[in-house]
């Protein structure tokens, strides 16, 4: 069957979509409004441009902008295939012209989906597939928020305080509370180990006088007072609240993951995984759209999720293999997280890492080889919809 390729470069307020025949000759191009009676107007004139030829569009995202679109798309029953910023750039490199422009961007994308058999389609995700997409997603941002607030505390109780931020995890709920009440040396050395026990103890703090006498042992390790201390004590004390707070929303979100996750089909499935639990499991899913339907095999899956090594060779060099250039990093998390803590907890996947060691592997390898490992036990898991048991089950001989 005869087709024409659509490519979307995909913007905030605008997208620029591009069509090509078979022969690459441009049929239309147009900038259109991220609205949806524009949007509607360019699916159907690029339809009318078919004119009974099969349609397939492809675009450089799968959510964020370009969100609408696809669900119009989806909604018209189109076939939509993906093709990375990163491999966009990379291709404009083979074009004539050295401008950088949407029409260039949707020409590039359109020509490229028409050349090439390796690009994956955009399948729609289910409901709850979609909601923890957006959860997890929210949760990552929360939690680099709270890394860089945290290196902040931390840069900051150094530069006035050296001895309390050697001392002190400020991570953890007590050391936290702990800076918004005091930060500056000589209030530590006044209130002593007794009354700031009392003080920690009465705001439900854990281990209150080991705490208090950690940090009076720092106090007592310094007695002299640096400039500005007054105004850094007031930046601690509103770096700690910070991170309390950002915890607090955290928790928040991952009560909220956790809920949605454990509504969905494949959640007890994913959970019997050793080293798998609500956030891993909530991030899987949402990586693969809430299903495996996508992925012809698990090599695919673990193509997808950056596990399967690439060949690099070249000339008389052989069997160097890397990492490949493009996949889904956070499922590439949930693989190679779920992989480093099962070696703790389950005996088959530390035999596995045992065996990949002995043979000379270093510890990532092993690991990743664990987690390629990983994908096909899933992979084979859902699809006889049974859960992971540590001894496979003894079959009755007749």
């Amino acid at each position: 069957m005869s087709r024409i390729w659509a490519g979307i470069d995909s913007g905030k307020g605008h997208h620029h979509g591009l069509v090509l025949d078979a022969d690459g000759k441009t049929l239309l191009s147009r900038r259109v409004a991220n609205d949806e009676p524009e949007l509607l107007k360019l699916i159907g004139d690029v339809l009318d441009l078919a004119d009974g030829r099969q349609v397939t569009w492809a675009i450089d995202m799968t959510g964020g902008e370009p969100a609408l679109l696809l669900a119009l798309l989806v909604n018209h029953g189109q076939e939509v295939l993906y093709m990375p910023g990163r491999l966009v750039n990379r291709a404009s490199d083979g074009y004539r012209g050295e401008g950088k422009t949407d029409a260039r961007d949707a020409y590039v994308i359109a020509d490229q989906a028409r050349m090439r058999r390796d690009l994956r389609p955009v399948r729609p995700g289910d409901e709850a597939a979609v909601e923890l997409k957006l959860l997890t997603g929210r949760r990552a941002d929360l939690v680099e928020d709270r890394t860089r607030v945290v290196n902040r505390l931390r840069g900051t109780l150094l530069s006035m305080f050296p001895a309390l931020e050697r001392a002190l995890d400020v991570t953890n709920a007590g050391p936290l509370k702990l800076l918004t009440g005091y930060q500056i040396p000589a209030a530590i050395r006044r209130a002593g180990v007794a009354r700031l026990t009392k003080w920690l103890a009465n705001r439900k703090v854990r281990n209150a006088r080991a705490l208090a006498e950690a940090a009076v042992d720092a106090a007592e390790r310094q007695h002299t007072a640096v400039p500005g201390e007054k105004n850094i004590a007031k930046l601690v004390h509103t770096l700690a609240e910070e991170v309390m707070a950002l915890n607090e929303q955290v928790r928040g979100m991952d009560k909220l993951i956790e809920g949605r996750f454990r509504e969905h089909e494949l959640a007890d499935i994913v959970l019997s995984v050793p080293g798998i639990g609500t956030t891993l499991g909530a991030e899987f899913l949402a990586a693969v759209g809430g299903s495996l339907d996508g992925f012809d095999s698990p090599d695919t899956l673990a193509a997808f999720a950056g596990v399967a090594p690439a060949p690099r060779d070249s000339g008389k060099v052989s069997g160097n293999l890397h990492r490949p250039a493009v996949y889904h990093r956070r499922l590439q998390r949930v693989f190679y997280t779920s992989a480093l803590v099962s070696v703790q907890f389950d005996p088959n996947s530390r035999k596995f890492y045992d065996r990949e060691r002995a043979e000379g592997k270093k510890h990532v390898q092993a690991v990743l080889a664990l987690a390629r490992r990983r994908v096909n036990v899933l992979w084979a898991l859902i699809r006889d919809r049974r859960c992971y048991q540590v001894a496979p089950p003894v079959t009755a001989t007749a």
